[in-house]
């Protein structure tokens, strides 16, 4: 019986590169200022969730006209 899907390559959050909080967003700004302090006091945990949320946070698309 021939494959029907391919494998799904998954990144390892704790690899990863952080993404950069988008500019002007308040929310992303907040998850990037917990993330730096989660980083200082050696919560990887807590780092690992903010960057998640940042990458997973929604923002309007850019209008083009």
């Amino acid at each position: 019986m021939p494959r029907i899907c391919r494998p799904v390559h998954l990144m390892d959050p704790l690899t990863a590169p952080e993404p950069e909080p988008v500019a002007g967003c308040d929310v992303c700004a907040a998850l990037a200022r917990q993330r730096t302090q989660a980083h200082a006091i050696g919560d990887k945990a807590k780092a690992v969730d903010c960057t998640i949320e940042i990458r997973r946070h929604p923002h309007p698309k850019a209008v083009r006209t």
